[in-house]
């Protein structure tokens, strides 16, 4: 495959949609110039032309998050490009594994339990970065400064108050006490080196297992 086959617009530009290549999950939608295409080509990596900074930018040349391509189609216009990758890293910049997690409102219960995942999502991400950095001043890092013991006696504490509030039929605050239980579950998750690709891989499997039984 060549340039030749895509058609750019009048500036130059085609627009390239980035899907994970295991999950199928839309990543991101960019734009490549002929020149960003054809490194694409090349090296096997994402890269992309900055329309706000007018210059070719390789995805996760300064974050690590390197998205490394597994094929590249176009559309029967030849006026869109679907790249699908193998990512080392989340794509969105707030550190959300894809940048399409804004719901819009009158959302469905499909999108509200995809807006959780993306919540889990976001904060293991700053939750191993917390790790990795251990910023003074932060609970996260007090923890993981703390040893695995502290991390398994917080959820032993949050499982506790959890169950607390749903026996006293506490709405708020069996709605708090969960978030603080998946917080501080995530936090584990990350000391022990499990990620929540493992656990959704669990999960699915799980549910394969039920329809087939």
């Amino acid at each position: 495959m060549t340039s030749t086959t895509v058609k750019y617009d009048e500036h130059g530009l085609v627009p390239a949609v980035v899907q994970d290549a295991r999950t199928g999950r839309v990543l991101m939608l960019a734009y490549m110039n002929a020149d960003s295409f054809n490194r694409t080509l090349e090296c096997k990596e994402t890269w992309f032309w900055s329309r706000s900074r007018g210059e070719l930018w390789h995805k996760g040349a300064t974050s690590g998050n390197i998205q490394r391509v597994t094929s590249i189609t176009i559309d029967c216009d030849g006026d869109a490009v679907l790249i699908k990758v193998n990512p080392t890293g989340p794509a969105c910049h707030t550190g959300a594994e894809s940048c399409f997690f804004d719901a819009v409102r009158g959302e469905t219960h499909e999108s509200t339990t995809s807006q959780l995942g993306e919540a889990l999502e976001t904060l293991y991400t700053v939750i191993k970065s917390r790790e990795l950095e251990r910023p003074e001043d932060s609970y996260t890092s007090y923890l993981f400064n703390s040893g695995l013991d502290k991390i398994l006696k917080k959820i032993g504490e949050e499982s506790s108050e959890t169950i607390i509030a749903a026996k006293n039929s506490d709405h708020d605050a069996l709605v708090k006490e969960s978030a603080d239980l998946l917080y501080h579950l995530l936090v584990l998750l990350v000391a022990r080196g499990v990620t929540l690709s493992e656990v959704g891989d669990e999960l699915s499997a799980r549910k394969t297992r039920r329809s087939v039984e």
